[in-house]
C-alpha cells in the first residue's frame, strides 16, 4: 500500500495549474485506480482558451444496492499559479519537499493532500470486504469558476449514477478535518467601458475611465450597504455578510495616452437566506445606464445541508466532532446540490491554500487517511 505522503508528493509533481491541461495527472490517476479494480469514466471539454480538460469518475463495487448506500469522494486536481513561490526548503513549487514536519508544494493543501489521503485510505480496504459502491471523482478548473464540476453535472453518466444512488458524499477541501455542512457561494459581474485612444495632449481621445467612475461610486455605496444593513447578513457564517468585493483596472495606461478601455468587476458570496441578487441587479442597471458592458461571471451557489441530518451526525461521530460547522469559502459542492447527503471535509488548513509557501502538516496527512478509512469502513463494508 502507498502512503498518503508518497501519493501527495507524486501528485504535486504534476504542474496542473488551471491554465494548462490536466490530462497528464488524470491519466496517471486513472491508471492507479484501474490497477485497484476501479472502473473509469473520463469526460473531456475545451476551456475558453481551447485547452483540453478532463474529469474522472472511478467506481469500485456494485450499483444494485439500496439507495443511500456507499460513498462518493470529490476532489479537484487543478492548482493556482505559483509565480512567486518561496518555500523555506528552496525547492520549486512542483518539487515536493519536507521541512519542520510540513510537506511543501503547490497543491499540497489545496487539495492534492486530501486526494492522496483518500486514495491511501481506499487502498487499505481489501476488495472482498467492500459490499457498497465507492466513487472517487476528480474535476478540473475548480479554481477558475468550477467549470469542471459544471461539465461533470451536465455530461457525466457516472455522475448521474451517483445522484441516483445518493451515497454519503464528501468534498475533500481543506477543513482541518472538521465536518462542514454549509458554505457560501460566489458569483459576480464583469464590467467593460470603451473609450478611444489618442495622444493625451489632443482632444481626439475618449477616456474610458470617465464612465467607470460613477459606477465605482455605486459599487462603493453597495459595499457599505452590505456592511451596515442587518437584512443583508446571515449569522450562521463568519463573516456574516456577503463579502462584497470589487476592483478596477485600465491596464496601466501610460500618462501620455488617453485610456481606451477600462475593466471593473464585483463579486459576492451569497448565502441561502441572503443571496444579494438585488444588489447585483442594481449594479448592472447602473452600468447599463452609463453605457458600460456587463457580463455575468458564473460561480456556484451556497450549500446548506441540515446539521442534524443523520448522515452529517454520523460523519461528525466518525470525526470525533460534537457538531458540524460552516465556512465562508466556496467549493465544487455548490454544483453538486442534487446530492442530499453532502459534507465538506478534508485535511489541511484553508489559510495555507494559494499561499507562496503552501504546505500541509504531515500529521494532517496521517489523520486524514485514518479518518477517511473510518468513513469508508462505515459506508462501504457490511
Amino acid at each position: 500500500m502507498t502512503s498518503a505522503l508518497e501519493l501527495t508528493e507524486q501528485l504535486i509533481r504534476f504542474p496542473s495549474v488551471s491554465s494548462s491541461s490536466n490530462a497528464e495527472i488524470i491519466h496517471w490517476l486513472a491508471d492507479w485506480l484501474r490497477e485497484r479494480d476501479f472502473e473509469i469514466e473520463r469526460t473531456d471539454y475545451l476551456d475558453p482558451r481551447g485547452t483540453a480538460k478532463l474529469n474522472l469518475v472511478a467506481r469500485r463495487g456494485p450499483l444494485d444496492g439500496a439507495p443511500g448506500k456507499g460513498l462518493a469522494y470529490f476532489a479537484h486536481v487543478d492548482v493556482v499559479p505559483a509565480e512567486h513561490w518561496r518555500a523555506p526548503t528552496g525547492r520549486g513549487p512542483f518539487e515536493p519537499s519536507i521541512d519542520n514536519a510540513r510537506l511543501y508544494g503547490r497543491g499540497s493543501c489545496d487539495m492534492k493532500g486530501s486526494l492522496a489521503c483518500f486514495l491511501a485510505a481506499a487502498d487499505r480496504l481489501p476488495q472482498p470486504r467492500q459490499v457498497q459502491p465507492l466513487w472517487i471523482v476528480c474535476t478540473a478548473d475548480e479554481e477558475v469558476g468550477f467549470r469542471g464540476a459544471r461539465h461533470l453535472v451536465q455530461h457525466s453518466p457516472a455522475y448521474r449514477a451517483i445522484v441516483a444512488t445518493q451515497p454519503l458524499s464528501i468534498v475533500g477541501e481543506p477543513t482541518s478535518l472538521r465536518v462542514v455542512h454549509a458554505h457560501k457561494g460566489i458569483c459576480g459581474l464583469d464590467f467593460t467601458s470603451h473609450g478611444r485612444a489618442a495622444h493625451s495632449s489632443t482632444t481626439l481621445g475618449l477616456n474610458a475611465n470617465l464612465a467607470m467612475v460613477p459606477l465605482l461610486d455605486k459599487l462603493r455605496e453597495l459595499h457599505f450597504r452590505c456592511e451596515s444593513d442587518p437584512g443583508l447578513r446571515d449569522l450562521d457564517f463568519d463573516p456574516p455578510t456577503l463579502s462584497w468585493n470589487f476592483g478596477v483596472s485600465d491596464g496601466g495606461s501610460p500618462h501620455n495616452i488617453t485610456p481606451a478601455i477600462c475593466h471593473a468587476w464585483v463579486s459576492i458570496r451569497p448565502m441561502v437566506d441572503c443571496d444579494g441578487k438585488e444588489l447585483l441587479a442594481e449594479a448592472a442597471e447602473t452600468a447599463q445606464r452609463l453605457g458600460i458592458e456587463v457580463e455575468v461571471r458564473e460561480g456556484c451557489g451556497p450549500v446548506w445541508v441540515e446539521p442534524d441530518r443523520p448522515s452529517v451526525v454520523r460523519t461528525c461521530q466518525l470525526a470525533n466532532q460534537p457538531k458540524p460547522c460552516t465556512v465562508s469559502y466556496a467549493t465544487d459542492a455548490g454544483l453538486f446540490q442534487e446530492l442530499t447527503d453532502l459534507v465538506i471535509m478534508g485535511p489541511g488548513d484553508i489559510a495555507q491554500a494559494h499561499t507562496a509557501d503552501e504546505f500541509i502538516d504531515l500529521e494532517q496527512l496521517t489523520a486524514g487517511t485514518d479518518l477517511y478509512h473510518r468513513v469508508i469502513e462505515s459506508t462501504c463494508t457490511s
